[in-house]
């Protein structure tokens, strides 16, 4: 019974190292070792967490410490915290970032080509895949890598800006754009209007991010829309991120954006 809570703890020690600075875990860690019993290891951490976000992730890690009916002693939980923070500083150290060009070749330094940084990424990914564009217009490689990665068992949410929802039925330009095989093979979302904050001269806002993350571990994110322009004669520029945190924290907030019901299905169009 001890091993298997100590499993959970270690699992979820390892998402809280995920989401905290370095040395925040570290100090979590001690505050930890240090504490007699475990309501006390959640007053201290209370009180020497002075950043909400992190304060609020490291106190429902205690939590559900506190809330195992055969708790762990403090020792070993924080070893489980040591343990998690080094495991996530070795993946940090690990990343790497790569600029990512679209235009006229100026210098000797040899930039990677846009639409070439989205086809390794949606080639590499395993299990996931995030795509997110303003504007979709014919994009065929990018298209069929999609449907690849579908039919290696990937599952991918494509989000994208659309006319005026209250359009109705009409099927949206940018899901014609896609096609039939990739919508067929992906769940597709976008920003409803009533979800948009409305500014103070009458205008809502939109959907103008442009990014790709894949199985948490790639980050692609540029100045491009998913258009043939932007991979042939446009000046466009992005950054190609592998490893690291910030691929698992744009996943987890387009995550957070569709529970939440910040984005929504298409109709029709998700399989």
């Amino acid at each position: 019974m001890m091993e298997n809570l100590l499993d959970s703890i270690s699992k979820a020690a390892c998402m809280l190292a995920a989401e905290l600075p370095l040395e925040t875990m570290q100090l979590v860690a001690r505050l930890v070792s240090e504490s007699p019993d475990r309501s006390s290891a959640r007053a201290r951490v209370a009180e020497n967490l002075p950043q909400p976000y992190y304060r609020d992730l490291a106190i429902k890690f205690l939590d559900s410490w506190q809330e195992s009916p055969e708790p762990a002693d403090s020792k070993s939980v924080s070893l489980c915290l040591l343990t998690a923070s080094c495991s996530e500083q070795q993946h940090r150290q690990g990343q790497s970032v790569e600029l990512v060009w679209t235009g006229p070749e100026a210098g000797a330094v040899p930039f990677r080509r846009t639409e070439q940084a989205l086809l390794q990424v949606l080639d590499s990914a395993k299990e996931r895949i995030t795509l997110v564009s303003y504007a979709v217009y014919r994009i065929p490689n990018v298209s069929d890598a999609l449907v690849r990665a579908a039919q290696r068992g990937v599952k991918i949410n494509v989000i994208v800006e659309t006319p005026d929802p209250t359009e109705g039925e009409q099927e949206y330009d940018t899901i014609r754009s896609l096609g039939d095989k990739v919508t067929s093979a992906c769940r597709i979302f976008y920003w409803p209007t009533e979800q948009r904050q409305l500014h103070a001269g009458g205008k809502r806002g939109i959907l103008h991010v442009k990014c790709l993350v894949a199985d948490g571990r790639w980050l692609f994110v540029s100045s491009a829309n998913l258009t043939e322009y932007a991979f042939t004669v446009n000046m466009e520029l992005g950054v190609l991120i592998s490893g690291g945190l910030l691929p698992r924290q744009v996943e987890s907030h387009f995550d957070d954006l569709l529970s939440q019901g910040v984005l929504t299905p298409v109709r029709g169009a998700s399989p």
